[in-house]
């Protein structure tokens, strides 16, 4: 997709400083694509934090262990 945005060149200098990218294009897919990643990360530690995860009564890690050795 082509788009037209007006951004400072102070943060396009810092975004290809920091994501590494070939070219601007490159460069901002990276810094999207992390930025989306860090934003989903936030997202599923609330819903963890909101409702934890719970280990059945019965749970063993050796159990567990002995299972995947199989």
């Amino acid at each position: 997709m082509k788009v037209t945005a007006i951004i400072s060149d102070k943060l396009i200098s810092e975004v290809k400083k920091y994501a590494g990218g070939k070219n601007l294009t490159q460069s901002l897919t990276i810094a999207l694509k992390e930025w989306l990643a860090s934003k989903r990360l936030k997202e599923l530690n609330n819903m963890v934090r909101e409702s934890p995860l719970e280990f059945k009564d019965n749970f063993s890690a050796e159990k567990t262990r002995e299972i995947n050795r199989q």
